[in-house]
């Protein structure tokens, strides 16, 4: 739910930070306060459209960050999928708009687009405004309402797992059964494709290999330079005393210093080692020469080796696993399409099957739908009795449709506003009101079940009595029994069953004005209702009936 929105430089509210709770959360304000200045900001801050006007006149850039905790796995599981962190069940969305009209977004902290933020934010909340009920003006979501009033969700399961099954049948058909021509091509493709992986004989490590010889072919003239220049130096020529001669001659001169100094046998030794030490480097020096097999044309044959495996690297990988995976996948491909007159029929005979499950499943899942429906306009009925729209019939119309993911029913809900009339579209005849109110009524019916944890109603009460008004606030404290409710309203009736009652009132300083809220007590409380009763003077009796209607709420909440 929605626990938290900071809002920094929207139009009139220059700051403004508001906690909400569980519950029914109501906002109140004289008009013009900028009660929905509050429901913009919401709007913007879930990835809706917003324009440069939305930025407080003399700042650069407004921002809006809305916290919502204890979110439900299905919500966090799209946030996975959009690549945001979630673990931990809290969710921060927040959005900069600035004076040109850009804006930036993050959730979690991870920047993300407009788009990603409004797909993420249809899951949290659902915002119901006077011109505004969103899905339920949309046929394509009244399936979505009416799968939600049931308690036994197996009959959509297994459909889904059918039609997937079939989809999956028909995609490979669709593949198999392309047109002649184009196998063709493509065989011809994949033959030659395998046959030049398959000369080229390719062995993993082989380009490493390669190089690493392709480099010492390269060097070999220094390297045997360098081996020859230890030879040398050791052994010397003709005109000079190599190291080993050298050594040679000042051991023996240090061995005839033996009766004079008895510590030159110290030096003999270090000499002694020296020479041990020289004639292993020769050694070593001659094996490694030895070893040097340099034959004529290699460099070539590598260099011609490896611009091979550099050409079939930019057609199948770059590496030599990814060129002999690409050979093998080529290599099922075409015994694929060879064997693929076999492949078809035996796919036809498991599509026709799979087609006969899933016709079973949509006809299962459309009977119990039908059950679902005929329920669903009996509790409308009685919802909407008593929210005061006795005569308004709520009719869940069914038509069978082509299969689809999620049924072959197509459903919408109709309603006739009078009696004799007959049922027609919500889009088409439903006031603004009206349409608040169904699908207030709707939401009570569906609350335990809808994954949307938070439900706003910007002016539900527009046109409405006061008895009607009272109603639709028990309504909403019903829904917010389960779900989070937030509601912006001019009704004292539905202000007073409110579990936070938050005011919006503006003020002006310095030839600037400014929006505040702030929650209010008890008290406080009975002062806003008495003068939303009341108007321009608030006497001592609209406190004493405001207090009244605060007691009766709590009453009838324990």
């Amino acid at each position: 739910m929605l626990t938290n929105l900071n809002i920094e430089n929207i139009a009139v509210i220059e700051k403004a930070d508001i906690e909400f709770g569980a519950g029914l959360n109501v906002l109140t304000g004289e008009t013009g306060a900028g009660k929905s200045i509050l429901v913009d900001a919401i709007n913007a801050v879930l990835g809706e459209r917003t324009s440069r006007e939305l930025v407080r006149h003399g700042a650069e850039n407004a921002s809006v960050t809305a916290v919502f905790e204890n979110v439900n796995e299905e919500v966090l599981q799209k946030a996975r999928e959009l690549g945001f962190d979630a673990e931990d069940g809290t969710l921060i969305i927040s959005r900069r708009i600035s004076g040109q009209g850009k804006s930036t977004c993050r959730v979690n902290g991870t920047p993300s687009t407009v788009s990603m933020v409004k797909e993420l934010g249809a899951q949290l909340v659902n915002i119901h405004g006077q011109h505004d009920s969103q899905q339920l003006l949309s046929p394509e979501y009244h399936y979505r309402f009416l799968d939600m009033t049931g308690d036994d969700s197996s009959f959509l399961q297994q459909y889904q797992r059918a039609f997937r099954h079939l989809v999956s049948i028909r995609r490979q058909l669709k593949t198999l059964t392309a047109d002649a021509d184009t196998k063709d091509r493509r065989l011809e493709l994949l033959d030659y494709q395998i046959k030049e992986l398959t000369e080229a004989d390719i062995k993993v490590g082989e380009k490493e290999e390669l190089n690493s010889r392709r480099n010492l072919l390269m060097n070999a003239q220094t390297i045997v330079g360098v081996l020859g220049n230890i030879n040398a130096a050791l052994s010397g020529d003709d005109e000079t005393v190599g190291i080993e001669g050298a050594v040679t001659t000042l051991q023996k001169e240090v061995g005839e210093l033996f009766d004079l100094d008895e510590k030159s046998r110290e030096l003999y030794d270090i000499l002694d080692t020296m020479l041990d030490s020289a004639e292993r480097l020769k050694d070593s020096a001659a094996k490694r020469l030895g070893e040097l097999d340099f034959s004529d044309g290699e460099l070539e044959r590598i260099e011609q080796r490896l611009d091979l495996l550099y050409r079939l690297a930019t057609k199948y990988g770059d590496r030599e696993e990814e060129m002999l995976r690409y050979l093998d996948e080529a290599e099922k491909e075409r015994d694929s399409i060879v064997n693929s007159d076999e492949e078809i029929e035996r796919l036809n005979a498991a599509y026709d099957t799979a087609y006969d499950e899933t016709v079973k499943a949509a006809d299962k899942l459309s009977e119990y739908r039908y059950k679902l429906a005929r329920k669903l306009e009996s509790d409308v009925k009685e919802q909407l009795v008593f929210l005061d729209m006795p005569k308004i019939q709520f009719v869940v119309s069914f038509e069978k449709s082509k299969l689809s993911s999620t049924g072959y029913d197509s459903i919408e809900f109709l309603i006739s506003t009078n009696p004799g009339e007959p049922p027609k579209p919500l889009a088409r005849i439903a006031s603004g009101g009206e349409l608040s109110r169904i699908m207030l009524a709707i939401k009570n019916i569906i609350a335990k079940n809808d994954s949307v944890d938070t439900l706003i109603f910007d002016e539900i009460d527009t046109g409405v009595s006061g008895r009607a008004s009272r109603k639709i606030g028990l309504k909403l404290k019903s829904v917010g029994a389960h779900t989070q409710v937030i509601c912006v309203t001019h009704s004292a009736q539905i202000a007073s069953v409110a579990d936070a009652h938050m005011l919006i009132s503006k003020e002006y300083k310095n030839d600037k004005t400014y929006t505040t809220v702030k929650r209010l007590d008890f008290d406080a409380r009975k002062h806003e209702l008495a003068r939303i009763m009341g108007g321009l003077e608030i006497t001592d009796t609209l406190l004493k009936s405001a207090e009244e209607l605060l007691n009766e709420s709590t009453q009838e909440d324990e």
